[in-house]
């Protein structure tokens, strides 16, 4: 029976686990899934983002008339465009799997790994299940994506994000089940290819969780480009000639392909928590304290599996955590969960952290909210912008910024020095005041936005001592 100090359950950020602390143990890494790497790198935040560059220039070039260019987008080369994407990204993840297999003191087992008992494991490999047991195991075993009954019950092929960039040709329709990050992304990035997109959401309406002075103008945007129907669901789906769709609202479509992108679940349902004595919440994701412990002796989690974050940046930090955690168990580390951001590179683009304005209501804050138009600037002249926006939502009694949102061209990098601000607890006035901002750049989006919550926080000063340094 094969032991080992450490065993890693998942290649994804649970792969990053093996640091220079750590490289001198035995370490054992599980991958029982198609690929080596995990999700992001290759069928999530990657190939996703590598999609939506063309599909950004595909839209640019059909919407220029409006800056005085003749430009045309005259059709998308499908084949090349998958090509180019997983042409650099599967030769990573293979190399990434070689290493790992031939790495001297890491042993790779590919196969689904199933706790039994005590930090004790049963691999499933081709060639027979193995026992294996650890010193310490590390759950990373991520998500997956889930199909609702009806859908599944159908009989008909539908695609998940797993296996929709892989298709061979570009869908001339495409139905989009769902209303959140996958959706909105891959909805820009078909329907800016070339293809006639609908979104059928359960809900009100797409992105539900942004704020709200940030949710009508991307709903507005969402409707110009897709057919979007809101609070309805697929009812049953039909194999001919094309796939036939009846909504629960009673309406039909015939589309050429399905993405189903109702969400994700952790990946725990068939790993044996229970004999492990690994609790799990009722969503399914493994119960963890702030360092990273379950509730089984020597038995760690983090990510997609454990995480109330499915994102990857998360699941990195958490991964930095629980490789110092076990290299030094007398120096715990807790995670960071504070101003956790999230984007969608869909169109336009979505960027958000902390409160929006009706949790901080809820959570009994002094609210004040100032909303600085992209238009109000330089550069938003430039890109004669009439509908984005960066919201920021503050405490007026203590000077605290709550929640930054934006919509908008290049939000996800906008957002980043208000993201720091929240992290680093860094005073309004300083943030505003106590740096250069380019001139004319678009980061004057968000200088005016701080400028602009500043002024209704009476009790703020409203500027820092200037340097009174003088050439020498």
């Amino acid at each position: 029976m094969p032991h080992h100090d450490l065993v890693i359950i998942g290649s994804g950020s649970g792969n990053s686990l093996v640091t220079p602390d750590l490289e001198h143990l035995d370490i054992a890494i599980i991958e029982g899934g198609p690929v080596f790497g995990g999700t992001c790198l290759n069928v999530g935040c990657i190939p996703t983002k590598m999609f939506v560059l063309p599909a950004d220039r595909a839209r640019e070039a059909a919407t220029s008339a409006h800056l005085g260019l003749r430009t045309r987008f005259d059709g998308a080369d499908w084949p090349a465009i998958r090509d180019r994407i997983f042409g650099r990204i599967d030769p990573i993840a293979a190399a990434g799997e070689a290493y790992r297999r031939d790495g001297e003191r890491t042993t790779l087992y590919r196969g689904h790994a199933r706790l039994t008992g005590e930090r004790r494991l049963v691999v499933d490999l081709p060639e027979g299940p193995v026992e294996v047991t650890a010193d310490r195991v590390v759950i990373a075993a991520g998500a997956h994506p889930l199909i609702p009954t009806a859908i599944a019950e159908s009989g008909v092929a539908v695609h998940t994000s797993d296996t929709i960039m892989r298709i061979d040709d570009l869908p001339q329709r495409l139905l989009v089940v769902g209303g959140g990050f996958v959706a909105a992304e891959l909805a820009h990035v078909f329907a800016s290819l070339g293809t006639r997109v609908t979104v059928a959401v359960r809900g009100e309406g797409m992105l539900t969780h942004l704020d709200e002075a940030i949710r009508t103008p991307f709903a507005q945007a969402a409707a110009a480009q897709w057919d979007v129907r809101t609070r309805t669901t697929v009812a049953t789906l039909e194999q001919g000639e094309a796939i036939r769709v009846t909504f629960t609202d009673g309406t039909e479509l015939e589309v050429d392909e399905v993405l189903v992108a109702t969400g994700r679940a952790p990946s725990t349902e068939h790993l044996g928590c229970e004999a492990a004595g690994v609790d799990l919440h009722p969503d399914g994701r493994v119960v963890v304290d702030v360092h990273g412990r379950t509730s089984a002796d020597g038995v760690w989690a983090l990510g997609d599996v454990s995480s109330p974050y499915m994102l990857k940046h998360v699941a990195n930090q958490e991964a930095r955590v629980v490789a110092h955690n076990l290299a030094h168990p007398e120096d715990l580390r807790a995670f960071m969960h504070r101003a956790v951001p999230s984007a969608v590179f869909t169109h336009p683009q979505v960027a958000t952290v902390g409160m929006t304005q009706s949790e901080a209501r809820a959570a009994g804050h002094d609210v004040c909210v100032h909303v600085q138009d992209y238009g109000s600037t330089a550069y938003g002249w430039a890109l004669d912008d009439t509908t984005s926006r960066c919201v920021l939502v503050g405490d007026a009694s203590t000077g605290e910024l709550l929640g930054a949102h934006l919509v908008g061209p290049e939000a996800s990098t906008l957002i980043q020095p208000l993201i720091q601000a929240m992290s680093l607890g860094t005073p309004l006035a300083e943030v505003a005041r106590g740096q250069y901002w380019i001139h004319p750049a678009l980061t004057e989006v968000v200088e005016n936005a701080v400028i602009g919550l500043l002024d209704l926080m009476p009790d703020t000063p409203p500027h820092i001592t200037e340097s009174t340094d003088t050439p020498g």
